[in-house]
């Protein structure tokens, strides 16, 4: 299958990404029976067929669960993930018996009798009467596709595409001028940064003494912040969709996120028929319009002067304490922000170059660094505890 992926890309790049995914996604709703796992690969055998203008598609085949997919059958099943992962990766004959074994059922002698019991029980596992949404992605060639999540027949999809051009949408009918600066999709969700240059307040105090580690600009010289938010979806069960607000340091493209006041939408429905799920263009038309208009509000309040110029206020009150050891601060901070050593280490070097001795400067440190990580999904960890960095000094 062609990489689906990509790190701070544009807007055209990300589009683009988005068409080629939905055009070979595929999701089912299969009642355990049909499923079987062999060497590891998830079979599907017996579903029904869907019938379109297209023709006919048959949807019995194999799909290679992603890491993504093993933690939800692992969660479904009851297993534990690390250890469905281990099995996995050196025994898969054994992650077929553990995953086989709880779809169908089994039964079991037991190796001794109980004291109550004068002979050897066999004991009937029950075969699991659930469904479960398969989203896949087809091989356009024919042979083994990729299951990319294990869901609950209840999930409600909202796809990336559909939620970027619905926000969009709404911000195109608020009439602010908006830009697109970078854009990430990985297995797990889609990050999409919006942001409103011409929506500014000054931030003399956040950014006081403040070196940008990437251009050496002055945060004292230039202490602009802009408005903006970040459109966040998972469309495999990993988070909600959600707006979340942010204002942006014009020296640096460092993006201080507001997570508890974010707009969020989780991805629960009503329980889908058994079979195919294709939506049609009008359903996806609806789908978007909805979307536009649960998030307008959303949007409207975070592009806007006072909530930017109230935020950098919110942020001033606790930037200017003072880090004195800086080392033992710092590493102390990451520790309990549950950072690794080396993420930690990264950010005192983000935290040296940038040369502000503050809370501040450790808050800018953070999501400086984020933007240097290659995971997308870990650089939001990152830059959504930047802010909570500032409160454990003041602590």
């Amino acid at each position: 299958m062609m990489n689906l992926n990509t790190r701070n890309a544009d807007y055209n790049t990300i589009v683009d990404l988005l068409r080629q995914r939905q055009a070979v996604t595929h999701d089912l709703v299969v009642p355990a029976s049909q499923l079987r796992s062999r060497h590891a690969v998830l079979h599907v055998k017996g579903a029904e067929q869907h019938i379109s203008m297209a023709g006919v598609t048959n949807v019995d085949g194999t799909y290679r669960p992603t890491q993504v997919a093993d933690e939800g059958i692992a969660t479904k099943l009851g297993m534990p993930v690390a250890y469905l992962r281990k099995l996995r990766n050196e025994a898969a004959d054994l992650y077929d018996a553990n995953v086989n074994g709880w779809l169908h059922g089994k039964q079991v002698r037991r190796a001794a009798p109980t004291p109550q019991e004068t002979s050897y029980v066999d004991v009937v596992r029950p075969a699991d009467t659930r469904s479960f949404m398969l989203r896949t992605f087809r091989n356009p060639e024919g042979g083994e596709g990729v299951a990319r999540a294990f869901l609950s027949d209840r999930y409600d999809v909202v796809d990336d595409l559909d939620a970027l051009v619905a926000v969009l949408g709404a911000v195109r009918d608020s009439g602010i001028d908006v830009q697109i600066p970078t854009a990430d999709l990985t297995d797990r969700n889609m990050f999409v940064r919006v942001t409103a240059p011409q929506i500014q307040a000054l931030a003399p105090e956040l950014l006081k003494g403040y070196r940008s580690p990437f251009t050496g600009e002055s945060g004292t010289d230039n202490p602009v912040v802009f408005a903006g938010f970040e459109i966040r979806n998972s469309e495999v069960g990993c988070g909600a969709f959600s707006i979340v607000p942010m204002i942006t340091v014009l020296v640096c493209k460092n993006g201080m996120t507001f997570t508890k006041e974010a707009y969020r939408k989780v991805h629960l429905g009503g329980k889908l028929d058994q079979g195919v799920i294709v939506a049609s263009a009008e359903t996806r038309r609806k789908n978007i319009e909805l979307i536009k208009s649960q998030t307008k509000d959303a949007v409207r309040a975070f592009l806007n002067p006072e909530y930017v110029a109230g935020k950098v206020a919110e942020l001033e009150r606790q930037a200017g304490i003072e880090v004195t050891s800086p080392e033992k601060t710092v590493k102390a901070v990451c520790k309990k922000l549950s950072f690794s050593e080396s993420e930690a280490d990264g950010i005192l070097g983000h935290f040296v170059k940038g040369g502000q001795l503050t809370a501040g400067g450790i808050m800018n440190a953070i999501t400086s660094f984020s933007q240097t990580v290659d995971s997308a999904d870990r650089a939001r960890v990152l830059d959504d505890a930047a802010v909570e960095s500032m409160a454990l000094l003041g602590r």
